[in-house]
């Protein structure tokens, strides 16, 4: 029998036990079988479903039983109020970027790729083949596996200058995800209660980790071409911060990249006081019209602390990244990483490795720029065409997004709700400013699903915000 003759009988049943009383027993399966014409099999896969439902409870030797109705007690947790006491600083709410999309929906709001831009088969055998080896089996080392390491750091040094002494593969720490490296950046080399220098606007994951830290963050404005030093000397010299976050390559949100002398100029300032550069290479292997430009290949001294991650390039379900520090300051990282996740799992960093170490890792690269290209293209030209009132300071060379700058007095989180409501997600740009917002913005997602519906979404974006106006 199929399942819609399971379905019949759960349906006659449903009937039959919401006139019966609690504790009544149900019919034998024998007379079951017999009424409904069905199989033994078919009635048991009925008689499961109303157990799943709640609605049955099974007595082995015994017979099916309608379940007495239990009245849930509401919880009450004013209790924990008491114990916890104030959070002790305001904490962000976790990003509408990580809200999940009904089937229907057009996706301008992740923070990631769509599933079409992933080099899916070389992840899926490489997780095959790591699943065969010892990895599966063993524990990985605190700082990582050598090979994984090594890789991080040979990529690291294919962009150093000449003269400049690259990092080594001691110096790099594999982490489960740079979200969890920012956290552990922001505890060992800033520390609770002390200043670091932020871009504004900035990526909201390391406003976030900050505030979870109790770090105190101080902003710094960054436009199309990045921060001017002269504002990060000020801000150093004024507050005797020890770190700047910032993300010169393709930043979240703006797209920005700095170019090679801001760089370098951004790093004299580092330098002059005794600071870090803590530079996030989120979006390295994102690049459309340009080549990723890393700080971190200028540095031979321990002041840039640099970030890479492979989650957005090869899988979210891989969740692999680096850091390479020099020095104390990467003993101090490797320590907290240490008490916080002891080490990675060997299965991941093995099919990590395994992908970015095929040949068919750069074809795919290659491949992703185009298609990377055509999308942000296409969503531009559909803002140029439906929503001209709303222009974009600078083309990102590189990353997953635009940055769009809505008309003064836009309520941005109002005309997100009236999009969501409509069938399109957006992400409101307030939540990428360390501080209030200097205007109203959004975030897009060109690398989205299905970009033949970019044009649809950005009419009824514009219709939203018109019937607002």
């Amino acid at each position: 029998m199929n399942d819609d003759s399971s379905s019949r009988i759960v349906a006659a049943l449903q009937e039959w036990i919401a006139q019966a009383p609690p504790g009544a027993r149900l019919p034998s399966s024998r007379a079951l079988s017999a009424e409904h014409g069905a199989s033994p099999v078919t009635v048991a896969q009925a008689m499961r479903r109303l157990t799943t439902l709640g609605l049955v409870e099974t007595r082995p030797g015994v017979g099916a039983f309608v379940r007495g109705v239990r009245t849930a007690r509401p919880a009450d947790y004013a209790w924990q109020t008491a114990a916890l006491g104030s959070p002790p600083a305001h904490v962000p709410r976790l990003s509408r970027t990580q809200r999940a999309a009904s089937p229907d929906a057009i996706a301008l709001h992740s923070g990631y790729p769509a599933r079409d831009l992933l080099p899916e088969r070389l992840t899926r055998a490489a997780i095959a083949r790591a699943a065969r080896g010892d990895t599966a089996l063993t524990r990985a080392p605190t700082a990582g596996l050598p090979e994984l390491q090594s890789w991080f750091a040979t990529e690291l040094a294919a962009s150093a200058p000449v003269g400049t002494t690259p990092a080594t593969a001691r110096d790099v720490l594999i982490l489960p995800g740079s979200q969890s490296g920012l956290s552990s950046i922001f505890r060992a080399v800033v520390g609770a209660g002390r200043p670091l220098l932020i871009e504004s606007p900035s990526y909201w994951g390391a406003i976030l980790a900050a505030a979870q830290c109790g770090v105190v963050l101080v902003p710094v404005p960054s436009g199309p071409d990045g921060p001017d030093p002269d504002d990060v000397d000020r801000a150093f010299e004024q507050t005797g911060a020890r770190a700047f976050y910032a993300q010169p390559t393709y930043a979240n949100p703006t797209g920005a990249q700095w170019s090679a002398q801001r760089g370098r100029d951004v790093l004299d300032v580092v330098r002059r006081h005794g600071a870090f550069l803590v530079e996030d290479d989120w979006a390295h292997d994102l690049a459309i019209d340009t080549d990723p430009r890393p700080v971190a290949a200028h540095d031979d001294d321990g002041h840039v602390i640099y970030l890479r991650s492979l989650t957005k390039s090869v899988s979210p379900a891989l969740r692999v990244a680096a850091v390479v520090a020099r020095g104390p300051a990467r003993d101090r990282v490797l320590a907290d990483r240490g008490a916080e996740s002891m080490y990675v799992s060997g299965l991941l960093q093995t099919a990590a490795l395994d992908v970015v170490t095929q040949p068919a890792w750069r074809a795919h690269l290659r491949g992703l720029r185009t298609q990377l290209r055509a999308r942000r293209d296409l969503l531009i030209g559909a803002l140029r065409e439906h929503l001209p009132e709303a222009p974009l300071d600078r083309v990102p060379a590189g990353g997953l997004n635009l940055w769009v700058r809505l008309p003064d007095g836009t309520d941005v989180e109002d005309l997100a709700r009236d999009c969501e409501a409509r069938g399109v997600l957006v992400a409101p740009g307030g939540e990428w400013f360390p501080a209030e917002p200097s205007g109203p913005c959004l975030r897009l997602n060109y690398a989205g699903p299905e970009p033949t519906r970019f044009p649809e979404a950005v009419r009824v974006l514009a219709e939203a915000l018109r019937a607002r106006r």
